[in-house]
C-alpha cells in the first residue's frame, strides 16, 4: 500500500496522486452482496435539490458490508481484500464455516487467508470483534457501536481508530478520531486494529474533474453571488457587510445547532473543541 505519482504529460498530472491499489487481490465484487443505487444528485423524490454540491458522478454498486459482527464463535477465513467506492477503507470478503460469506472493513495487515472471528472469547488480533469489556485498555479499535447490536458506528472510515482508555461501571471511556473522549456502553462491539488505507489522506486530487468522478459539484461562495441569491451577496467589490451564514440565514460560525434535547450530550467526557 502506498501513493503512485504521475509524469506531468498533462496539467492535471503534475500534482496528481493515486494509491498503488498494491493490496488488492480481486477486481470484480462477489455478487450476491451488492445492490445497485442510482445516484440522486442531492435531489429528493419530488425533483427537488435537499442538499447542495451534489453531482452524478460514476455509476457505482452498493457492496452490503457487515457493521453487525454476530456471528459469534464462528471462525471465518478472508478470502479477498477489494476496493470499495462507497467508502474510503477496503472491504474484505470472508467466508465463514457454514459458508456464509460477508463484507467487513479490512483492518490495517489483514491478508488473504488469515482467520477472524467474533465474540466474547475472541483472541486479541486485527479483524475480530470483542465487547469493549473483554479488550484490554490502550487497544486501538475501530467499527465500534454506540447502542448494544446496532453494528458499529464509529470510526470506520480509512485510516480511522479509537483507543480504549479505561471502564466507569457499565461504560467504557473512549478517545475519538477527533479528540473527543466519551463514554460508551461496555456491552458494544468493537473491531481490534486500525481501519486500512490509511494512505488515504494523502492523495492529491489533482485536477477538479477527478472530483466530478466522485459526485462532487463545484463551490460557489456567498459574497460572490447576487443579495437574490445569499444574505452575503451582492455590494460593490468585495463586500463584507453581512455575517458568515447559509443561504437560509443559518449562522455559520460559532452558531450551535445541535439540539437541545440530544441524550448523548450526557456521554462526553470533553469535546473535540
Amino acid at each position: 500500500m502506498g501513493l503512485k505519482s504521475y509524469r506531468p504529460v498533462t496539467p492535471g498530472q503534475r500534482f496528481k496522486t493515486s494509491l498503488d491499489f498494491s493490496e488488492i487481490t480481486k477486481d470484480k465484487p462477489y455478487k450476491k452482496l451488492t445492490v445497485y443505487i442510482p445516484e440522486k444528485s442531492g435531489r429528493n423524490n419530488l425533483g427537488r435539490v435537499t442538499m447542495r454540491r451534489r453531482g452524478a458522478g460514476h455509476k457505482r454498486c452498493y457492496r452490503i458490508i457487515s457493521f453487525n459482527r454476530n456471528m459469534f464463535d464462528q471462525i471465518a477465513k478472508v478470502e479477498s481484500i477489494e476496493y470499495d467506492p462507497n467508502r474510503t477503507a477496503r472491504i474484505a470478503l470472508i467466508c465463514y464455516q457454514n459458508g456464509i460469506r460477508r463484507y467487513i472493513l479490512a483492518p490495517d495487515g489483514i491478508k488473504v487467508g488469515d482467520k477472524v472471528t467474533e465474540g466474547e472469547n475472541a483472541p486479541i488480533k486485527p479483524g475480530n470483534a470483542l465487547p469493549l469489556n473483554k479488550i484490554p485498555v490502550g487497544t486501538l479499535i475501530h467499527n465500534v457501536e454506540m447502542n448494544p447490536g446496532r453494528g458499529g458506528q464509529l470510526a470506520r472510515a480509512a485510516g480511522a481508530f479509537c483507543q480504549l482508555s479505561g471502564f466507569e461501571k457499565d461504560y467504557a471511556i473512549l478517545t475519538m478520531p477527533s479528540g473527543e473522549i466519551r463514554y460508551v456502553l461496555s456491552r458494544c462491539y468493537a473491531t481490534i486494529g486500525v481501519v486500512s488505507n490509511i494512505d488515504q489522506k494523502n492523495v492529491v486530487i489533482g485536477k477538479a474533474g477527478r472530483n466530478r468522478w466522485l459526485g462532487k459539484r463545484p463551490k460557489v461562495r456567498g459574497v460572490a453571488m447576487n443579495p437574490v441569491d445569499h444574505p452575503m451577496g451582492g455590494g460593490e467589490g468585495r463586500g463584507k457587510g453581512n455575517h458568515p451564514q447559509s443561504p437560509w440565514g443559518t449562522p455559520a460560525k460559532g452558531y450551535k445547532t445541535r439540539k437541545k434535547k440530544n441524550r448523548s450530550d450526557v456521554f462526553i467526557i470533553k469535546r473535540r473543541k
